[in-house]
């Protein structure tokens, strides 16, 4: 909105200085420290609040020992989160932008699924929350309407089912008509990944920021004819607009960190999880990188295989032996570390240094074609 407020004054009035929102990065630059102002402004009175109403983490019989001293730190923190994202993009984007459109609607929607999920849960202590296939339903929705608008829209003519191959020169795969049902499979698997993520201070949203960093860049470059030309990737038109996006998430993340790291004073709960997952599952599906989701969100797709894989494995030699029997000490995976005597804090440093890895992977594969 202020967006479109300034570059009326500078088309009208052509005041120097103006000029500079019009470009890409320095909006970018705006979005990423109002997020960040916002963030660190509002927490500490949103998370005072959550106190007040004894809005807190309940104990989880199922999970680490350990944890159950964090019983009652203020969730839903993700309200921190999505607030911080949303107004920096609503300021600074171009909201006409199909690509703008879709991911903060996604994010808002599955916002929403999450906190009706940790409501449940933490206000009216229903242990499951929301039912899981209503939980699946919502995620669903948002695939299937991310995927019909591409589909259909302009923006996206002669691309709509394509993707990049990752490592490989001038190859393109096309879904065809599977497109739709992928899309809805890749927001709902991010989306769940994520949220399975966030299980240890600071893990899920430090991840979200090392990813989301190395996605501003594939954006700006995929929306920029010449340096698409130059790396011979697919030039997406408009696309760039989401590094306007993306840069308020990496923003809101780093304010939320500074008060989510260890030891935690809130947790995201699924309002976080749950819009963040989304939001990273429709970025990658509107630059056209869905094969390159499990290098890029490595650690969220190594969780959530480490938790298939102990449920098939139990579940196949309960039925063989008649006692299921664990590939891990508990999973998702980052528990198993917890249980070999890792610190917390240690856990999360790895992790963080193996996204940093994978994202300079999936960066350099760009170059490597």
């Amino acid at each position: 909105m202020l967006y479109y407020f300034l570059e009326y004054i500078n088309k009208t009035f052509n005041p120097p200085g103006f000029d500079v929102f019009r470009f890409l990065t320095f909006r970018s630059a705006l979005a990423a420290i109002s997020a960040l102002l916002i963030s660190l402004l509002f927490a500490p009175r949103i998370i005072r609040l959550l106190q007040k109403n004894q809005i807190g983490e309940a104990k989880k019989a199922d999970g680490p020992k350990n944890h159950w001293s964090k019983a009652g730190t203020p969730t839903m923190g993700g309200l921190i989160i999505i607030s911080s994202i949303v107004i920096p993009v609503l300021l600074w984007s171009d909201i006409k932008s199909v690509y703008i459109i879709l991911v903060l609607a996604g994010t808002v929607w599955l916002s929403l699924v999450g906190f009706l999920d940790d409501y449940l849960k933490v206000v009216k202590k229903l242990p499951n929350g929301l039912i899981a296939r209503y939980k699946l339903l919502g995620q669903v929705i948002i695939g299937l309407v991310v995927g019909i608008v591409i589909w259909y829209s302009p923006e996206f003519a002669g691309k709509s089912t394509l993707t990049t191959i990752p490592f490989l020169k001038d190859m393109n795969f096309d879904f065809s008509f599977f497109y739709i049902p992928v899309v809805i499979f890749i927001v709902t698997a991010t989306s769940n990944a994520v949220n399975l993520t966030d299980g240890l201070d600071g893990l899920a949203i430090g991840n979200i920021m090392i990813v989301m960093i190395a996605l501003a860049i594939i954006s700006y470059v995929s929306g920029n004819v010449r340096y698409a030309d130059y790396l011979n990737i697919m030039y997406l038109r408009g696309s760039g607009e989401l590094t306007v996006f993306i840069a308020a998430v990496i923003g809101a993340s780093l304010g939320f960190l500074w008060y989510n790291f260890y030891p935690a004073q809130v947790f995201m709960g699924d309002t976080g999880s749950l819009a963040l997952g989304g939001a990273l599952g429709i970025l990658v599906v509107l630059i056209k990188k869905e094969f390159l989701l499990p290098i890029l969100g490595g650690i969220f797709f190594i969780e959530t295989v480490s938790v298939i894989i102990q449920r098939v494995y139990f579940k196949y030699t309960k039925k063989k032996y008649g006692a299921g029997r664990r590939v891990f000490k508990m999973a998702p995976i980052h528990h198993h570390f917890e249980m070999l005597g890792w610190p917390e804090p240690k856990i999360v440093m790895r992790f963080y240094i193996i996204a940093i890895i994978l994202a300079i992977i999936s960066l350099a594969s760009f170059k490597i074609r």
